[in-house]
């Protein structure tokens, strides 16, 4: 979608208005489309042309599509999973184990640290498998979510075998003594004790979710009506999970085999991603998840859970509508995300911060900057693309070109502020994944998770300060 010149403040506009109309109404499809429908009026285009161009622009690439097939393929292997029976078997045998709210409330964000190698796997895996659990004790659906969300990407980029630490590495290449991808992988190593907002997030969300910490805030408010109302969803919430899942129930008198049907396919989706990292330093996430569907689809039908090649297919295809309000959120953000970078949001948000730009606040601005272009574009990996450059050559001229405590926190502040944005933005396709994982309402899950995320990053940006004043 070509869009002549740059808006200026009026680039702000689309995402702006998406997120109050989102908060105020709760129902996020209505609002980004309002806010898409205003950027291509303020590109100059027709309603009808415009939208058309958008939606072809945004929607018609390989990482919307891959993003995409990732969320049927995981609907299919989730509905596998409900008409194996093996959810309800984890539950009953995870009862022996887990037998008080707390251990519940903590179960959800252990499996995403536990899966630790994709942002994407990590929500949409861990949800169906711990929801159950924290249905049954009444943690509400936004703690699940919350738990979630700061169990993926935050973790991801703090542990060096994930895609986040390939591509984070690639981009450093070429600044100051870094010339190769190894020397890249290195400087992000060396960083990952700088990035404050990453260790805020996980360690804050464990302590929540093991009640070390009291809730505050409008999770508070969910967790008081979940645990003494019963209620783990609000009246009136619209979790982002279709009635599909409902529909798929086990054969009556057939016993399951938690190794077989939920174990393995685990173990597929786990040695391909992580195999083909270490190998080919790329991880096949997508080809991950469909070896293990068609892994599924085998030995289920060996296993004679399916009555028929028709009730297989049912099966599968209950699955994929369910993730059908999920991938039209998804596809949304992808819009409204397009919209406003062919408006120029992220070049205004960099002209308006770089007048700031000192050794002392170095780490501090690029921080702030990474979280503002995040969070209104609602991509961490979009805004490394666009901060790394703007501010490495700034960090290293400042250093001597040698990699220092200056180098290593700016580093950090990329790579935190980014994600920062990301996870408290309603158009970031993390958080609708952790949406749709815990089957929440995605507006509460983005208003609950605020003000947790917003302490994380105020304490990252204290520490900034004081590595900018002290000269750490």
């Amino acid at each position: 979608m070509e869009i002549e010149g740059t808006y200026g403040i009026l680039s702000m506009l689309p995402v702006v208005l998406a997120l109050v109309l989102a908060f105020w109404t709760k129902d996020a499809v209505f609002s980004l489309i309002i806010g898409c429908l205003v950027g291509v009026l303020i590109a100059g285009f027709d309603p009808a042309t415009g939208l058309k161009n958008l939606f072809l622009a945004a929607l018609g690439n390989g990482d919307f599509i891959w993003v995409m097939m990732i969320e049927i393929a995981v609907g299919i292997m989730i509905a596998f999973y409900l008409r194996a029976g093996v959810i309800s078997a984890f539950t009953d045998f995870a009862s022996t184990k887990i037998r008080t709210r707390r251990m519940a409330s903590g179960f959800g964000w252990l499996l995403g640290i536990f899966v630790f190698f994709s942002d994407y796997f990590s929500p949409l895996f861990s949800g169906p498998i711990a929801r159950p659990m924290t249905d049954k004790y009444k943690v509400s659906r936004e703690m699940l979510a919350y738990e979630l969300d700061s169990g993926s990407a935050p973790v991801c980029t703090l542990i060096p075998l994930s895609g986040w630490a390939v591509y984070i590495a690639g981009l450093l290449v070429g600044y100051g003594p870094i010339t190769g991808v190894d020397e890249g992988m290195s400087l992000f190593i060396k960083a990952i004790p700088f990035n404050f907002y990453g260790w805020f997030a996980v360690v804050l969300c464990g302590l929540i979710a093991f009640q070390v910490i009291p809730n505050f805030g409008p999770m508070r408010k969910a967790e008081l009506r979940a645990k003494n109302e019963g209620k783990v969803l609000r009246d009136g919430a619209t979790p982002l999970t279709g009635e599909e899942m409902d529909q798929i129930q086990p054969l009556k008198n057939k016993r399951t085999n938690l190794f077989v049907y939920l174990v393995v396919p685990v173990l597929i989706v786990v040695s391909i991603a992580v195999g083909t990292f270490l190998i080919l330093h790329s991880t096949k996430i997508l080809e991950a998840f469909f070896a293990a569907v068609i892994y599924q689809a085998v030995a289920m039908s060996f296993g004679k859970y399916f009555t028929s090649v028709k009730d297989g297919m049912d099966v599968a295809i209950k699955g994929i509508k369910a993730v059908l309000p999920a991938i039209l959120i998804l596809a949304l953000a992808y819009c409204i995300n397009t919209i406003s970078k062919g408006l120029g949001a992220q070049q205004y948000i960099i002209s308006v911060t770089e007048t700031w730009m000192t050794s002392g606040m170095l780490p501090l601005i690029t921080f702030v900057t990474g979280a503002c272009i995040s969070f209104f574009t609602g991509t961490s990996w979009g805004t490394y693309a666009i901060v790394t450059p703007f501010v490495m050559p700034i960090a290293f001229g400042l250093s001597g070109g040698v990699v220092n405590s200056l180098v290593l926190a700016t580093v950090g502040a990329i790579v935190g502020g980014g994600l920062f944005g990301d996870h408290c933005s309603p158009v970031s396709d993390t958080t609708c994944l952790s949406s749709f994982g815990a089957a929440s309402d995605h507006m509460d899950h983005v208003a609950t998770q605020l003000p947790y995320a917003a302490l994380s990053g105020v304490l990252a940006a204290a520490l900034f300060i004081i590595i900018g004043v002290m000269g750490v």
